[in-house]
C-alpha cells in the first residue's frame, strides 16, 4: 500500500528559544534523512517506510498540524520558520543529512539548502512549489478552495490509482471522515500562512546558493505545478539531476512509488 502504518516513535522538541514545540516522527536506523511534508499534512507512505530500512527518517510535523494546534501562532514569517527548522537540525546533531521534501515541503527543503548550504548533505525535491512563471500559473488557491471531490484530480493523474484510493477512500466510520477532513483543512490553513496568495518568497533568487547534490523529481502530468518547473529548478541549482515520471501527477511517492523509490535510491547510492 502507498500509505502505510507508522511503526516508529514520536518525539517532541522545543526550538526558537523554547517558544516552539515541534513533533517529529522518527523511524529506522542509519544515516539521517529528514523529510518535509506537503501542505496537506504528514502522511507516512511506503517510500518513507522503505527508506527507513537504510536511513533514520526524521519527519517533523509543520507547526499547528500536530496535536497542539496553537503552535502555529509561535511562527510569524517564512524566515522564522526556516530558522526554527535549522535550529532543529542543529539540536538533533544531524551531520549533513539527506533533506527531502514534497510540494510545500520541497519548497522549504530547497530554501533551507540555499540559506544554510553547509548544513545539507544531499537534497531531494518532489514537485516543489516556490517558483512562479506567468505562462505556467500554479493554482494553489483553487486547491485550497476546492470541494473534497475536486481535490484528487488536481493531485493525481490517475484518480483510481492505489495511492489516490489509499488517501481519499472514505472510512466506514463517519467520525473518522469528519476528523480527517478537518485535519486536512487545518493543515492547509497552517501551511497556507506561508504560501498565501502565492508561494513566492524569493526562492528563485537564492537557489544558486545550493551546493548539495540535488535530485528533482516531477510527475509529467502534474496539474497543480506544471512540469516546466522541473527545468526552472534545474537551471537554478548547479548540477541538479532531473527525473520526470510518466503517468504521474503531483505526488510521485503515492502515484508511482516504485519508480520514485528507485530514483531516490539510485541518487543516494
Amino acid at each position: 500500500m502507498p500509505v502505510t502504518a507508522f511503526s516508529g516513535r514520536e518525539q517532541k522538541h522545543r526550538v526558537f528559544g523554547g517558544t516552539l514545540e515541534l513533533t517529529l516522527r522518527i523511524q529506522g536506523s542509519g544515516p539521517p534523512l529528514v523529510y518535509l511534508h506537503p501542505a496537506g499534512g504528514l502522511v507516512w507512505d511506503s517510500v518513507l517506510d522503505r527508506l527507513s530500512k537504510s536511513y533514520t527518517v526524521y519527519a517533523p510535523e509543520h507547526p499547528g498540524t500536530s496535536a497542539d494546534h496553537t503552535t502555529i501562532n509561535q511562527v510569524d514569517t517564512w524566515i522564522e520558520l526556516l530558522l526554527a527548522y535549522e535550529e532543529l537540525l542543529r539540536d538533533l546533531k544531524l551531520d549533513k543529512p539527506v533533506l527531502m521534501g514534497q510540494s510545500y515541503g520541497g519548497m522549504m527543503a530547497a530554501d533551507l539548502a540555499a540559506i544554510f548550504p553547509d548544513k545539507i548533505g544531499r537534497l531531494i525535491v518532489l514537485d516543489p512549489i516556490g517558483l512562479w512563471r506567468d505562462d505556467a500559473p500554479i493554482p494553489l488557491m483553487k486547491l485550497v478552495s476546492s470541494m473534497p471531490e475536486q481535490i484528487p484530480p488536481q493531485l493525481f493523474h490517475d484518480v483510481g490509482c492505489e495511492g489516490a484510493r489509499s488517501l481519499f477512500t472514505p472510512s466506514p466510520d463517519p467520525e473518522i471522515n469528519i476528523k480527517g477532513g478537518a485535519a486536512f483543512v487545518w493543515a492547509l490553513g497552517c501551511t497556507g500562512k506561508f504560501f498565501w496568495p502565492i508561494a513566492d518568497h524569493g526562492l528563485g533568487r537564492r537557489l544558486h546558493r545550493v551546493t548539495a547534490p540535488t535530485l528533482v523529481i516531477w510527475g509529467k502530468q502534474d496539474r497543480l505545478v506544471p512540469v516546466v518547473y522541473a527545468e526552472e529548478f534545474s537551471k537554478r541549482i548547479a548540477g541538479a539531476r532531473v527525473a520526470v515520471i510518466d503517468n504521474c501527477g503531483h505526488i510521485p511517492q503515492l502515484e508511482q512509488p516504485s519508480e520514485t523509490l528507485a530514483l531516490i535510491k539510485e541518487f543516494l547510492a
